[in-house]
C-alpha cells in the first residue's frame, strides 16, 4: 500500500506535467489541466468539481514538492507500518487529506478570500504526526544532525507550518495543520483502543467485494433433469467429476473439515497428515 501511494502520486505528477506541456504547445493555458486537479476554497466551485477533494491530495506540480512529500511519506510510512496495518495507513492518508481540505475551506471562508489547494502534504503530515505520537522516541539518522527522535521532527515541522501561514502559501500550511490534527486524533484514539479508520476500511472492503462479485466469472447453474427414467444431477464438489472418478462420502466429509480449518487458520495450520490427506483427496477427485 505504501508503494502504491507513492506510485499514484508520481503517476499523477507525470500525467499533469505532460498535460500542461501539451496545452502550452497547442496555445492553451496550462491552468486548464490544473483546474481539473486543484481543490477550490469556495463551496460554489467545489460543488461543480467535487472530485477535487480527492484528486488534490494525490497531486504535485513542482518536482521538489513531489520529492519532499514522497520521501517523508515513504520514510514515516515505513515506520508507521512497524506497528500498524497498510489498510489503516491508507485510511489515515485519505482522512488527513480530507481534514486538510476542511480546514483550508473553513479558513478561506473566514477570511473571505479565494484559493486553490494542491499537494499531498496534509495527508503525509497526518501519517507523520500519528507515527510521532505513537512512537515518539523512535530515532532516525539525519545528515549533519545525527539521530533525532520522531517527536522532535513532528514538532519542528508543525512549528514551521504555524510560522509560515502568513506567507505566500498560507493556505497550504493551513491544510498541513488540518492533516496534523487528524493524525493526532488517530493516534490518541488508537491508544484508547478505538480505530477511527474502521469505517473507511469497512467501506473499501465492501466496494472491493462488490467489484469481485461483478467481475468474477459466472458459475454454471446446477442441471437437474430426468432422462430415460433415470435422474441425473451434476455437482462440482461431490458426485461424478469431469473425468468420471467418483468421490466417496468419506472424502467429501474429510475435505470439508480440512477446508474449514484452512479458512479459519490458514494453510500453515494444517498438520503434515492433513496436508497429505488434502493432496490425496484432490488427486482422486480431479
Amino acid at each position: 500500500m505504501l508503494i502504491k501511494l507513492v506510485f499514484v502520486n508520481v503517476a499523477v505528477f507525470i500525467i499533469l506535467n505532460i498535460a500542461t506541456l501539451i496545452l502550452s504547445i497547442s496555445g492553451q493555458p496550462p491552468q486548464l489541466a490544473l483546474e481539473l486537479i486543484e481543490m477550490p476554497s469556495h463551496l460554489s466551485d467545489l460543488i461543480i468539481r467535487p472530485w477535487t477533494v480527492l484528486t488534490y491530495m494525490f497531486s504535485q506540480y513542482d518536482f521538489l514538492h513531489l520529492l519532499f512529500n514522497m520521501v517523508w511519506l515513504y520514510w514515516f510510512g515505513s515506520i508507521f507500518l512497524l506497528a500498524d496495518s497498510s489498510k489503516n495507513m491508507c485510511a489515515l492518508y485519505i482522512y488527513g487529506g480530507l481534514g486538510g481540505a476542511a480546514l483550508f475551506i473553513a479558513s478561506y471562508a473566514a477570511m473571505d478570500t479565494y484559493g486553490l489547494l494542491i499537494g499531498s502534504s496534509a495527508s503525509v503530515l497526518a501519517i507523520v504526526t500519528a507515527t510521532a505520537i505513537r512512537q515518539p522516541d523512535y530515532k532516525v539518522g539525519l545528515l549533519f544532525l545525527g539521530e533525532i527522535s520522531l517527536k522532535w521532527l513532528a514538532i519542528i515541522t508543525i512549528a514551521i507550518d504555524l510560522l509560515s501561514m502568513g506567507g505566500s502559501n498560507g493556505g497550504g500550511h493551513i491544510a498541513h495543520l488540518g492533516g496534523a490534527i487528524i493524525g493526532a486524533l488517530y493516534a490518541v484514539a488508537q491508544r484508547k483502543g478505538i480505530n477511527i479508520a474502521a469505517p473507511f476500511n469497512s467501506m473499501t472492503d465492501s466496494i472491493v467485494n462488490l467489484w469481485k462479485r461483478i467481475t468474477a466469472p459466472r458459475q454454471p447453474k446446477a442441471d437437474n433433469r430426468q432422462a430415460g427414467g433415470a435422474y441425473y444431477r451434476n455437482r462440482t464438489t461431490t458426485g461424478t467429476s469431469g473425468n468420471g472418478n467418483a468421490a466417496s462420502k468419506a472424502d467429501e466429509t474429510s475435505l470439508d473439515e480440512i477446508l474449514d480449518k484452512v479458512k479459519k487458520s490458514g494453510y500453515g495450520a494444517l498438520t503434515a497428515e492433513e496436508k497429505k490427506r488434502l493432496f490425496d483427496i484432490s488427486r482422486r477427485i480431479k
